[in-house]
């Protein structure tokens, strides 16, 4: 299952989403915004990053205006990797290298079809793992303060 959430400035974007995985009878659950109302995207952010923390999602994809605020907010709950693209190539390396668990755009920096590509390349695309597993220790070490240089 595919979490889904939003503010304002990416409730376009998430719908074209939507759609995509209803066409490919991908199931998820949208967990707002809902309207083009004014809302804090934090509250959706943490939705999302809860689900795929909670094993309720495998993973999630958050819009808001650039992508930078939910992503900020999510990648404050632990567990969370949630990366931020606006290109394909980063769609793709942020899951082949970083095993990154939410998608995070923005509405007012990516198009619908942009939007579409970028979720339809993150959710098809594997883990490399190998020297990556390494390195995303290394994220997971710094999240509990036991990294040590």
């Amino acid at each position: 299952m595919i979490a889904l959430g939003c503010d304002h400035g990416g409730l376009e974007i998430k719908n074209a989403v939507i759609k995509y995985l209803e066409d490919n009878k991908i199931n998820y659950k949208d967990y707002g915004c809902y309207t083009s109302e004014s809302v804090d995207y934090p509250k959706y952010a943490y939705k999302v990053a809860t689900a795929v923390t909670s094993g309720k999602a495998e993973l999630g994809i958050l819009c808001c205006g650039t992508g930078i605020g939910v992503s900020m907010a999510a990648n404050k709950v632990k567990g969370i990797r949630a990366a931020v693209v606006s290109n394909e190539f980063c769609a793709e390396m942020t899951r082949r290298h970083n095993d990154a668990n939410i998608l995070c755009m923005g509405g007012r920096v990516s198009t619908k079809d942009e939007a579409v590509k970028f979720a339809d390349i993150f959710l098809n695309t594997p883990f490399d793992g190998d020297r990556h597993t390494k390195r995303v220790d290394m994220i997971k070490a710094i999240e509990e303060g036991t990294y040590n240089i």
